[in-house]
């Protein structure tokens, strides 16, 4: 730790927002001699993770935890029976919220309702071309983890590829409700995400469609 305390390109950080609506991340001030590696284009990785892609950045993102505490609340609220509403910040998009709230609000999907479904499915084939899109559909190339499932209910953790960011993704079918599937996309921590959980439930969507799945309204 203390070589690289005193090593040139590491000056000092601090806690900032930065002018493009960013997360809440640590400053890294470089000098001009350290420089991005050209193994990728850089418009081409998650804008919050650029900041990370030399060697010994990459140290200090392994030493400072990104992921996040799972929030309390996940999961199917009880009265009235519904996923979490979104937090004030603008990193977060749920099918519970009002239609009328153009930033956290999301269409929920009809998994029988798109034009390349030419028999209805049950809710358990559903479930299971569900948990098949997420499995191989990585945007942002965020790495899903299911970690809950039940008959009705998914939650799916996703970590960004470096500095381990994590976002929850829900997913639940209502009872008594046909074909209908609600949905919740948040990050843990921070303020923006660069439109990364929209995006996200969007690819998604996209996959689902060629199944025979449909967004309820225009999206």
């Amino acid at each position: 730790m203390a070589s690289m305390a005193s090593s040139p390109s590491f000056l000092y950080y601090n806690k900032y927002i930065s002018k493009s609506k960013a997360r809440i991340l640590p400053r890294i001030v470089l000098s001009q001699s350290s420089q991005l590696p050209d193994d990728k284009p850089h418009h081409q990785l998650p804008r919050r993770e650029i900041i990370l892609r030399s060697s010994e950045l990459a140290v200090i993102g392994a030493i400072f935890s990104f992921s996040g505490k799972k929030p309390e609340y996940l999961g199917v609220q009880k009265n009235p029976p519904s996923l979490a509403l979104c937090p004030a910040t603008n990193n977060c998009i749920s099918t519970s919220e009002n239609v009328t709230d153009l930033t956290h609000y999301a269409p929920p999907w009809n998994y029988n309702g798109g034009r390349n479904r030419k028999k209805p499915v049950n809710r358990e084939v559903a479930m299971e071309e569900l948990l098949q899109v997420i499995k191989s559909t990585k945007p942002d190339k965020y790495t899903p983890k299911i970690v809950e499932k039940k008959d009705d209910y998914v939650r799916v953790e996703y970590q960004s590829p470096i500095l381990g960011f994590v976002d929850d993704v829900e997913f639940w079918f209502p009872p008594g409700k046909d074909s209908i599937v609600e949905y919740r996309s948040a990050s843990r921590i921070g303020n923006f995400d660069f439109d990364i959980n929209r995006k996200r439930i969007k690819a998604l969507r996209v996959e689902l469609e060629k199944k025979g799945w449909a967004s309820v309204e225009t999206f």
